[in-house]
């Protein structure tokens, strides 16, 4: 099962000619989850190849402009495009005034549902049948969240000769077992999955930081990542200026993804000042080695543990 993350845009606070505003697509089987939905994103999905008629649904961590401005666009993209398929928005309080009062005075139509969720309280704030999306108030500085795609754990491995040694016959009963059911057998016997299979295989897990200083408690929703990706506006040097406007730096990102004990750490929100971010990538690699500086259109595939 493919789980990709493409980042549409990896700039901050303005639009640079190499990289367009914050917006994170992860892909996984039919479903599009994106993270934040900076001015044109729809040009950048349209560049991505990524399709408007998948389901889709959008988590804003914040009500800066960089991180929502495009997301009224899209929309009406969208609907242009005649989509159908109910869109779900996830964000802090203030999103849904935001998209009614867009829809008010620009007056486009929409072909499609938009269902908004307003984020209270930290948590779980969307469950899939196998995945929930999980938030928690991060430190900027107006109110703002981050978020992580939790898969839930797989059933165990397949052992096919255990299923035979047991009276299983091959078929639909195989894939009962192999889905995490149990198996009634012809002679009234219950096969449980775990007398055929190992133990259960974890899902993945995806981190988004959004905009942030470091904050307690990040570290434990954080822990595990497959993938962690990070606010690293200003290098090391302007640490006081990223304090005062609600950022963090490569460093910082780093001794995250090091305690955390993540996989693989990548730096985004890139400040203009930036053309070659070659400083920020240095400064988190002598904290956490396997570390990437986002680019816009970057695709990451992050693979099923099988073990």
């Amino acid at each position: 099962m493919s789980l990709r993350v493409v980042f549409l845009g990896t700039a901050g606070s303005v639009p640079t000619p190499k990289r367009s505003l914050p917006a994170i697509l992860i892909q996984r089987k039919g479903e599009q989850i994106m993270f934040d939905c900076g001015e044109g994103v729809q040009r950048q999905m349209i560049k991505a190849k990524a399709g408007f008629h998948r389901t889709m649904k959008v988590f804003i961590t914040h009500m800066h402009g960089d991180h929502v401005l495009g997301l009224p666009g899209l929309l009406q993209t969208m609907a242009l495009l005649d989509r159908e398929r109910k869109l779900d928005v996830y964000g802090p309080l203030g999103i849904k005034r935001f998209l009614e009062d867009i829809r008010e005075t620009v007056q486009f139509v929409l072909t499609f549902p938009v269902e908004i969720h307003e984020i209270h309280e930290a948590g779980v704030v969307c469950k899939e049948e196998e995945y929930f999306i999980q938030a928690v108030w991060a430190d900027h500085v107006i109110p703002s969240l981050a978020y992580a795609l939790v898969e839930k754990h797989r059933p165990g491995k397949f052992h096919p000769e255990k299923a035979k040694a047991l009276g299983v016959p091959e078929g639909p009963l195989w894939s009962k077992l192999q889905h995490g059911r149990k198996a009634k057998l012809q002679d009234g016997r219950i096969v449980k999955p775990e007398d055929v299979t190992g133990p259960p295989r974890p899902g993945r897990k995806i981190v988004y930081t959004g905009d942030t200083r470091p904050f307690k408690g990040f570290v434990k929703f954080a822990t595990s990542a497959d993938l962690l990706i990070h606010d690293a506006t200003l290098d090391d040097e302007l640490a006081e200026r990223a304090k005062e406007d609600g950022h963090s730096t490569p460093e910082q990102a780093a001794k995250n993804a090091k305690k955390a004990k993540v996989k693989q750490l990548i730096l985004t929100h890139v400040s203009a000042r930036y053309d070659d971010t070659s400083i920020l990538l240095k400064q988190a690699r002598k904290v956490f080695k396997n570390t990437q500086v986002a680019e816009d259109f970057m695709r990451i595939e992050i693979p099923l543990l099988n073990s």
